[in-house]
């Protein structure tokens, strides 16, 4: 005799069969769980953004900045205004003493009892320093000095080489490890704090849709998170994607598991959402400072690259910065996405044999 319930489900439709799969089921239950969460909708699309417009518009390109500095005497207020990239204006002795104390100025010139010109300033301050050779300059040219090289300058302002272009890459990086391990982590340590996972167990579900349910909803928010960001770079700053745009979906997918793998081994253990938070933080800040989000990782000793290099993060943004700002195709990438399959492989197979079910 038939079952009804199996003639039933022999009856579905392909569609209707796999969104009545249990693994269709729980990657939904992920996917919508996490857009309930406003905290971490701000800091996956929101958090990045605002960062990348700050610090776009602070590292912008612009005239170099012009310098204040004060003389005591018309004829050395007179020379230093030779020099464009000076502010000079002429004080009496005190009021030249007090401007400079209170950092209104960066450099104060005197003129020397025995002829020659002193200059005071905070030799610690960037300001002060630039200030004293462009002042120099100006009296010794005042003076008859002639340069007996003629130079040009020629300033480097196409999109790929400036700071916002170094930064986007950077940012989806790091959006990409802070959504994957946040998401795998609180959501794992919380359902196992609530017992849910114990529940899960007992029905005839197999154990790892439940994990897998997670890393497809990461593909599914993936699409966006990289969407969003790379739009807002491109319209609001210009920036280029000069490589393929399946490569940079490729290795967005690639390092988006990785990270995912990581998060997946990070939370298969801890019991508390302070536990995992812990845990979290410890594996992500050295990757922020090392990985070269904000400025080159190569400022770092040349002993420490090695470790540096074999970090996901230092990988997926070399490759992301590659694959945009200078067109690198997958067989330039070889190295980078060797780095990040072996953090894959290696964090989920060993997520598997730690998971903790309850």
């Amino acid at each position: 005799m038939l079952d009804p319930g199996a003639t039933r489900a022999s009856r579905q439709s392909p569609s209707a069969a796999w969104t009545s799969h249990p693994l269709a089921q729980l990657t939904l239950v992920r996917f919508l769980g996490f857009l309930r969460e406003p905290e971490a909708m701000f800091w996956v699309f929101v958090f990045p953004i605002l960062l990348a417009a700050g610090l776009g518009i602070a590292f912008r390109n612009r005239p170099a900045d012009v310098l204040r500095i004060t003389a005591v005497s018309p004829q050395l207020a007179q020379a230093l205004r030779q020099e464009k990239l000076l502010d000079v204006a002429e004080m009496p002795a005190a009021a030249a003493e007090e401007a400079l104390r209170n950092g209104k100025v960066a450099l104060l010139a005197v003129p020397a009892p025995g002829g020659g010109v002193v200059y005071r300033y905070d030799d610690t301050n960037p300001e002060g320093r630039a200030a004293r050779m462009l002042a120099d300059r100006a009296i010794q040219r005042g003076a008859g000095r002639i340069d007996p090289v003629s130079v040009t300058d020629r300033f480097l302002r196409e999109p790929g080489s400036r700071y916002i272009d170094f930064l986007i890459p950077g940012l989806l990086g790091m959006n990409l490890m802070g959504s994957a391990i946040w998401g795998m982590g609180f959501a794992i340590v919380d359902s196992r704090r609530k017992n849910l996972m114990k529940r899960l167990v007992a029905t005839p579900m197999p154990r790892h849709y439940y994990l897998l349910s997670f890393l497809l909803s990461r593909l599914l928010m993936l699409v966006v998170e990289v969407g969003v960001l790379l739009t807002f770079g491109a319209l609001a700053f210009g920036v280029p994607l000069r490589g393929s745009l399946a490569d940079l979906a490729l290795l967005s997918v690639l390092g988006s598991l990785s990270f995912s793998a990581l998060g997946l081994l990070i939370a298969s253990r801890a019991r508390t959402i302070e536990a995992a938070s812990g845990l979290m933080n410890a594996v992500m800040m050295p990757m922020w400072i090392l990985s070269g989000v904000f400025f080159s990782s190569q400022r770092f000793p040349a002993f420490a690259q090695p470790i540096i290099k074999a970090l996901p993060l230092t990988a997926a943004i070399d490759a992301l910065r590659m694959n945009m700002l200078q067109g690198a195709g997958m067989a330039q990438l070889m190295p980078q996405i060797g780095v990040l399959a072996a953090w894959l492989i290696v964090c989920f197979s060993l997520a598997l044999k730690l998971f903790r079910w309850r």
